[in-house]
């Protein structure tokens, strides 16, 4: 028996199932309970208490959509702002799906008007959203910092506002492995402090420590994203709320 088969036949022997791929069954959900008293912040009808340009966005049978078409596309990235408040520490929940583009969900974010042709310009923490298993799930701050943590992955973002990844929170194919690809997921978002967590359909994807005073935020606006380039659509629905 060749060296590299007896390597296998131990690792067999010595770690058994630790030596074979994680599959998407064997990620075991461990996202806290839905809480009481969240709250629905999406009417399911129209976009009242939402803002953005109404030529990309709509509102029907319980779906809030967003659209980017040849005729209607959009003007860099441009967001649909929830006007119901601002978010401190906070837990959102949410279903959306997605064929193609890029799209996310800003949560304690900046509205930035420094566009006239697009007015609806945000910057923040930013939880992804794209069909694209392994990436979406991490955070990413928009008009900022850019990537914070990638999925799977525990950091601390220290004062000189670098990333510094401390920690595993599995593999990111494994947790990757969870997503429905052009199907309906699940996202919960947890906000305490400075510390984040993203859910996908279950399973933690990023937990991050901000430690950065300049650059970090402790409340701001809620928003979801259209992102500029290609024709896309985004769905979102069950959007509920609850505030600490």
């Amino acid at each position: 028996m060749s060296r590299h088969m007896l390597l296998a036949a131990a690792c067999v022997a010595a770690a058994g199932a630790a030596c074979r791929p994680v599959r998407a069954q064997e990620v075991k959900p461990n996202a806290p309970p839905e809480p009481k008293g969240m709250v629905s912040i999406f009417n399911g009808r129209n976009l009242d208490g939402w803002e953005g340009d109404q030529h990309l966005w709509s509102a029907r049978d319980g779906v809030l959509r967003g659209e980017t078409t040849p005729e209607h596309p959009a003007m860099g990235n441009t967001f649909l702002i929830w006007r119901g408040g601002t978010l401190g520490d906070f837990e959102l929940r949410l279903s959306f799906r997605i064929e193609s583009g890029n799209s996310g969900i800003q949560y304690r974010s900046k509205h930035l008007t420094e566009r006239k042709e697009n007015p609806w310009v945000v910057g923040g923490y930013q939880a992804e959203v794209e069909n694209t298993p392994g990436k979406v799930g991490f955070l990413y701050h928009e008009k900022g910092r850019a990537y914070l943590a990638n999925v799977g992955e525990k950091v601390v973002i220290g004062e000189d506002a670098k990333p510094q990844v401390v920690g595993k929170l599995g593999e990111k194919d494994a947790i990757g492995a969870t997503y429905k690809k052009s199907d309906w997921n699940d996202y919960v978002i947890i906000a305490r402090g400075n510390h984040l967590r993203h859910y996908l359909n279950g399973v933690q994807t990023v937990d991050v420590v901000d430690n950065d005073p300049k650059n970090r935020a402790l409340s701001g606006i809620l928003a979801l994203q259209l992102h500029a380039g290609k024709p896309m659509v985004v769905e979102f629905k069950n959007l509920r709320l609850k505030q600490e």
